[in-house]
């Protein structure tokens, strides 16, 4: 079996928005467009080919990634069922709620471009900018498409200035609405200067005629803009442009496309989806603008039996098989499904891999193509395309896999942290079987829902990004897996640190008639410093987001094969918290001293010493409490500004500044998510239902010591003045 599509005609992209942008919207057309479906499924309506759970039906929002593929001619071509002029898309439908953001940091990792859609009444939303962050981080070109121009109070330019303030200043627009609200009616394209309307069923017929008149001289303007950005990036045209000459359609677009995949240029196209306007124009800038896998450097990795040594796969059939798996699936039909995307080399149902993370040998039993809920098996997958597995027993979010004869381990995908957790306990014995397994599953695919046991009274209590996550988690087990539970109210998950460094010595001695126990440390602990850009961790410091250990015995105080169970032992004081029993990070552990004895030295009593010795530490470094943070937004009619303000400093809030958009003031601060609970219903109360609200974690902060205070109480801890 051979490749069915050369690997630059291969466009592997997401459609990323903040909740309720028209994200779903306009993918649903572009599977309409594409020949992927026949009808065009309704958000409103629950019909939707990408949301295809009843949870995103009943709630009209997106929960899980959704992939599709499919194949794509441009607008104006003559014969649009020729194969040779046909792209073949991988597209990922990502959610907009930032309960489900792991969905979307884990679709960056693996796509090559990105169309950001935006609301053209609201620009920029918080989802958007975390989105943006993700996108940021993995280095994803993308084009950003204004839509819904048709709704009350849409505004390009208020749109367009958005993305330039809160996104990117490399922002620039290629298009230009022609009308907007109800008299929104086509697009201007900068690019070839001409004017586009969708007529016929479903808007399929594109129509290029001459840009309107009274749209000329803005159009001239802007494409001139669009012309001084684009020549930067290549001196031939840059100098021909200065004396006099306009680029050429070719170089304007060949150039634009160099800038677009270098992240230096982020081009602003706009429409309505929900109308039938513009979409297939976006469709042709991803086959224009955006990446096929060969416009890429060769993805890099180390080698798992050294991890010194850098290697790297370039985006090709010949190469050694190379493959991330992103997303774990439970399939009623199946089982589990991994979807991965193979960065090189090709695999084949039924062979033998490795997975690198685990070093554990797997069999892909069978390799299907998803259509979101639907699957179309097939027999081998090639370099650049993204699949799913079923039949990979122990594999993860994150893991490798790759070619046993030449093995290569990628970057691990970091999630964040979840930050409200709910105690949850099963109704009857038959449902607390069912429900361990489920839980299982639901936290293997999802890496921001933790499981964990409360060690005092041994209940489960589950833990994610937010009400709605755990809403979605517990209808899921009801639903998927016939649990039924009882929930405990929502809790915030807080953590605790120090605040300043401290030394502690602890010899723990331990004698009762033959061999004893024997370990004795020294360690000194200090907040965490993050590295710069520049440094590096040395050989005798082990690091990861929270933790830090420093080995610093000299002369062989104490021997080498104890000094692990140490370190062991301060993590697992920091796990158990010292304030009030919550997680402590950030910290570093210094290991300076200490000394052993020849026969009754074991790694459990240098394991005891450590935990005890932390704690000692802990106690005159300034433990403190700390909550999550969230960065929340309120768009509200003037009139209730004032109400909004006060009421959200009654709650601890910071309100950090204000900004109109769309006839709305959105009011930007920052407020302890304890505060937050049940806020969006008092929110519409006090504003007739007129306001609403985003939120997202923001970052952990110290809580003031009344809080704390009453945190311990809560909690059942008497003050041990580390607090204070």
């Amino acid at each position: 079996m051979s490749r069915a599509f050369p690997l630059e005609k291969l466009r592997n992209f997401g459609i990323v928005a903040h909740v309720d942008a028209g994200k779903t919207t306009t993918s649903e057309r572009v599977l309409f467009y594409t020949g992927m479906s026949h009808k065009i499924g309704e958000v409103h309506d629950g019909e939707t080919v990408t949301d295809w759970m009843e949870q995103e039906r009943e709630r009209g929002i997106t929960i899980t990634a959704a992939a599709i593929s499919c194949n794509w001619a441009k607008t104006l071509e003559t014969d649009r069922t020729n194969k040779d002029l046909q792209y073949t898309f991988n597209i990922i439908d990502t959610p907009g709620h930032i309960d489900f953001t792991a969905e979307v940091k884990r679709s960056m990792r693996v796509l090559d471009g990105a169309v950001v859609v935006f609301d053209g009444a609201a620009g920029v939303e918080p989802q958007t900018e975390t989105n943006w962050g993700y996108a940021d981080e993995a280095n994803v070109p993308r084009i950003c498409f204004v839509n819904k121009m048709d709704k009350l109070g849409a505004d390009f330019d208020a749109s367009v200035k958005s993305i330039e303030d809160r996104l990117s200043k490399k922002a620039v627009r290629i298009q230009l609405p022609i009308g907007a609200e109800d008299d929104m009616s086509g697009v201007v394209d900068l690019v070839t200067m001409k004017a586009y309307r969708f007529g016929g069923e479903m808007g399929m017929d594109v129509t290029e005629e001459d840009i309107p008149e009274n749209m000329v001289e803005d159009a001239k303007k802007w494409r001139a803009e669009l012309i001084e950005r684009v020549v930067e990036h290549d001196d031939a045209l840059m100098e021909a442009y200065l004396g006099g000459e306009e680029p050429s359609l070719e170089d304007l677009k060949k150039t634009l496309r160099k800038a677009v995949i270098a992240n230096a240029i982020f081009p602003i196209m706009t429409g309505t989806a929900l109308k039938n306007i513009g979409v297939q124009l976006v469709l042709d800038a991803v086959v224009d603008y955006l990446p096929s896998p060969l416009d890429l450097p060769p993805v890099e990795g180390t080698n798992p039996n050294n991890e010194e040594e850098t290697l790297e796969r370039k985006p090709s059939d010949d190469e050694p098989f190379c493959a991330l798996a992103f997303k774990l699936q439970d399939d009623k039909f199946v089982g589990q499904l991994a979807f991965f995307r193979v960065y090189s080399g090709t695999v084949k149902a039924g062979s033998y891999i490795l997975n690198a993370s685990t070093g554990n040998k797997e069999r892909v039993g069978r390799i299907v193509r998803l259509q979101a809920d639907k699957r179309e098996e097939v027999e081998e997958v090639y370099a650049g395309e993204i699949a799913a597995a079923v039949g990979i027993k122990e594999v993860k979010t994150s893991h490798t896999l790759c070619d046993e004869a030449n093995p290569i381990l990628l970057e691990q995908i970091t999630f964040p942290e979840p930050v409200v957790a709910v105690r949850v306990e099963p109704k009857t014995k038959n449902d607390q079987e069912k429900m361990s397994v489920a839980l299982k599953r639901l936290a293997d695919e999802d890496p921001t829902f933790k499981v964990s046991t409360d060690e005092e009274t041994l209940e489960t209590i589950i833990a994610g990004m937010g009400e709605l996550h755990l809403d979605i988690i517990i209808d899921r087990m009801k639903r998927e897996f016939g649990v039924e539970a009882n929930i405990g109210q929502p809790q915030v998950a807080y953590r605790e640190t120090i605040q300043s460094e401290a030394e502690a010595e602890h010899k723990y001695v331990k004698q009762s008639g033959g061999r004893g126990q024997y370990g004795h440390v020294k360690l000194r602990i200090k907040p965490l410093v993050a590295l710069g850009e520049d440094e590096e961790v040395a050989k005798n410091v082990t690091r990861d987001d929270h933790f830090e250990f420093v080995n610093n015995i000299k002369g062989g105080a104490i021997p080498q094969e104890y000094i692990p169970a140490v370190m062991k032992g301060c993590k697992e004081a920091m796990s158990r918290g010292f304030v009030a029993g919550y997680k402590m990070e950030d910290i570093s552990v210094e290991l300076f001293d200490g000394s052993y004895h020849d026969v009754d030295s074991s790694e459990i009593a240098f394991k005891l010493a450590g935990i005890n010795a932390f704690k000692e530490a802990a106690e005159r470094a300034n433990a403190v409490i700390l909550e999550p943070v969230m960065k929340v937004e309120v768009r509200t009619p003037e009139e209730y500004m004032g109400d909004i303000n006060g009421n959200l400093s009654s709650k601890r809030g910071q309100v950090e500044g204000t900004e109109e958009i769309g006839g709305k003031t959105i009011i930007h601060a920052k407020v302890p998510l304890s505060e937050m609970f049940g806020y969006t219903s008092s929110l519409r109360s006090m504003t007739q239902g007129r306001a609403s609200m985003t939120m997202e974690f923001d970052h952990y902060a110290v809580v003031p010591p009344n809080v704390a205070e009453e945190i311990k109480r809560e909690r059942g801890v008497q003050n041990k003045g580390g607090d204070e």
